[in-house]
């Protein structure tokens, strides 16, 4: 009799665990397959499709013959911020060449980007503040992608803790609609772009020096949210890699290389 009431009880735990997973899928579903606003553009399917020619596009890059560049002359500590659904390994090309130029390069310490969420927001801002206080010095912030999003809100949570911001193919301007990858997001992350819970405010600029790298190929992000505006970024830099390539680009490395030095 007492096994039966277990079993019983046990029926009704993962019943009501089900129910509560169909709920939360039928949720998320709905959030995906929201229409766009109509004034709400990403890039064109031909440039989204232009992104599976990353791969062969870095490898021309790195057949090309490149500048020796001497270390920088001073190093700084930098944190690599991974795309929405990306890991930090993706960004170990960039990393590389960093730490080759004498950089102290570290990532953001909470593996794979599937969205912000308050506590991930609070640790992420836990580690900047940490790091800063152990290299002794702010940080420099690089971002790509969505990466970039939890970069520039950082720097406004704790502006003493960082020295820079480079975003890449970050859509912080604009409708937050104007990207093809929205849909996925709000079905992985299960929140509305427009109600994130690490800010509300995307396009205002953090109060430390901030570069906005954007590319006219990008196939994700619309290159005019990612270029933003005056006001809401110090400097924009065009680049030539799609919205994939700013993870591993050798012209993206040296740029940032230049970037780093300079601030």
């Amino acid at each position: 009799m007492f096994n039966l009431q277990e079993r019983t009880a046990a029926i009704g735990q993962a019943t009501a665990r089900f129910s509560l997973l169909r709920e939360e899928i039928a949720r998320r579903g709905s959030l995906a397959f929201q229409p766009r606003p109509p004034e709400a553009r990403g890039p064109k399917w031909q440039a989204l499709l232009g992104e599976l020619r990353t791969p062969l596009e870095h490898w021309q890059a790195s057949r090309q013959a490149q500048v020796s560049q001497e270390p920088a002359a001073q190093s700084r500590p930098v944190m690599l911020l991974p795309g929405f659904g990306t890991h930090p390994v993706r960004m170990k090309p960039l990393r590389l060449a960093l730490e080759a130029a004498g950089h102290r390069v570290s990532d953001w310490g909470l593996g794979f980007n599937f969205g912000p969420t308050e506590d991930r927001f609070e640790r992420l801002c836990e580690r900047v503040v940490t790091m800063a206080r152990k290299e002794g010095e702010p940080l420099v912030l690089v971002g790509w992608s969505l990466g970039g999003v939890f970069a520039r809100e950082v720097a406004k949570r704790h502006p003493e803790a960082v020295r820079l911001v480079v975003t890449m193919g970050t859509p912080f301007s604009g409708d937050r609609r104007a990207n093809n990858a929205w849909r996925a997001y709000q079905l992985i992350a299960g929140h509305s772009v427009d109600e994130p819970p690490i800010g509300q405010d995307m396009s205002a600029k953090p109060p430390v020096p901030t570069v906005a790298l954007w590319s006219a190929r990008d196939g994700i992000v619309a290159p005019r949210s990612a270029c933003g505006r005056k006001g809401e970024r110090d400097l924009a830099i065009p680049m030539r890699c799609t919205h994939l390539g700013f993870a591993a680009h050798p012209d993206v490395a040296a740029m940032l290389k230049r970037l780093v030095s300079l601030y």
